[in-house]
């Protein structure tokens, strides 16, 4: 089958299983966001300035306090800290102590990072703060100093508070300070399982030791929030963090940041294989020199959210047209294009929709073929490896995500390169 053949099909069937793109936009809990721990560089970001209610996720701060009490001596790993009525009468998820009782602070983090007990954190809070309220505003206080501007805690735990409110974005700060802060206890974040009791407790973040290079951070949920997720990893010299909240399914959601972190650690492998200069808004590309051209538009679809299954209802129409005009040429920006970074703090907007003229007809290997425009280039990678996955046709085709600044925005073009005509 041809390459655009291919491409008609691969996003025919994309449509029909990218219910989930359709339903992202409708969800007011999601949110996603992705950076580069080392450089501040943003690689994805979707709603991710946003208010959204943590959940569990909370916890993370809750241990970065009582880590902070670990460095400052004032709890050592084997300080008992005491169990109130209070704690013991958390609703779940819960260790099951029991007012009275007491747990060390070693085996309370592994409560709170692997069965994300919600009567260890009120334990841990009542025992730092001397009331689980006082604790929260200490919380609260130590986030902002930290850079968590729109977050605000109300409880140790994350369990429903209506004030109780973060950000996709703040959340990554808290995942990057927990690590850069407290490298010597970070394993804690990477235990799947631990034994209280005499009972094994196993841990929720499904990604560790299913996604390579994943080795922390938290997961959460609520009614209120939806699924989130927030995940560390390293491959290659890279280390990312990627959070999602607001997903419907713990699977989903699980999902949707495997493809993220799988697309971030994809976009720096693939940057020093594209060859266009940074201070080009479009690659001079001369497979699209040709007389005749198909126009195609995909105008009305929204292709920049988590792939899951679905159904084709109300599914946009794909329309492909014959258009005798020539390409068009690009010429190189006047100044270079900037680099996003963490703490500009942009709230990304939605990516326009693409129109790209193909040439046709073109020597085999030399077309070019535009699937969309987002904003972040793991985004536009993540799409292209799902768009080829559905047409193995297209396996020989180079992906390539140039970026362009429109609008004080920018945008990566999600591209494929030396497509055969037939």
């Amino acid at each position: 089958m041809g390459g655009l053949r291919v491409l008609l099909v691969a996003l025919a069937t994309l449509f029909m299983v990218t219910h989930a793109d359709r339903a992202a936009a409708d969800n007011p809990r999601y949110a996603a966001f992705v950076v580069d721990q080392t450089t501040g560089e943003v690689l994805h970001a979707r709603r991710a300035d946003d208010a959204r209610y943590p959940a569990s996720l909370t916890k993370m701060m809750t241990i970065y306090m009582l880590f902070e009490a670990l460095e400052r001596g004032d709890v050592t790993m084997t300080t008992e800290l005491a169990v109130s009525r209070h704690a013991a009468g958390q609703s779940p998820s819960v260790l099951g102590v029991a007012s009275g009782d007491t747990i060390d602070v070693e085996t309370a983090i592994r409560a709170l990072v692997i069965r994300s007990a919600n009567d260890i954190a009120v334990v841990v809070g009542e025992h730092l703060g001397g009331t689980e309220a006082a604790f929260a505003a200490q919380m609260t206080t130590r986030a902002r100093a930290l850079g968590l501007s729109q977050t605000t805690f109300r409880n140790a735990s994350g369990l429903p508070n209506s004030r109780q409110m973060t950000t996709a974005r703040d959340m990554a700060r808290l995942s990057i300070a927990l690590h850069r802060d407290f490298p010597q206890y970070f394993h804690y974040f990477q235990e799947r399982s631990f034994v209280h009791n005499g009972r094994t407790w196993r841990g929720h973040n499904n990604l560790l030791g299913r996604v390579a290079g994943v080795d922390g951070m938290k997961t959460g949920y609520i009614r209120a929030s939806g699924f989130n997720i927030a995940v560390t990893a390293e491959r290659d010299g890279h280390r990312i963090v990627a959070v999602v909240m607001g997903g419907p399914t713990a699977a989903s959601r699980d999902a949707h940041a495997e493809e993220l972190v799988n697309a971030a650690f994809r976009s720096f492998a693939r940057r020093e294989q594209i060859l266009v200069a940074a201070n080009d808004i479009l690659p001079r590309m001369n497979p699209i020199r040709m007389q005749d051209t198909i126009a195609m538009e995909i105008a009305q679809l929204d292709l920049n959210g988590p792939v899951a299954q679905g159904d084709a209802e109300n599914m946009p129409a794909l329309r492909v047209v014959m258009d005798d005009g020539p390409a068009p040429t690009h010429e190189p920006a006047s100044e270079p294009v900037e680099t996003t970074r963490l703490a500009d703090l942009p709230a990304p907007a939605p990516a326009e929709p693409a129109v790209q003229r193909i040439a046709n007809p073109a020597p085999a290997g030399q077309w070019a073929i535009q699937v969309g425009a987002y904003t972040g280039e793991a985004a536009a990678l993540a799409r292209l490896e799902t768009v080829r996955g559905l047409a193995p046709d297209l396996s020989s085709a180079q992906l390539a995500t140039p970026s362009v600044d429109t609008n004080g925005r920018r945008l990566f073009r999600a591209r494929f390169e030396g497509v055969d005509a037939d």
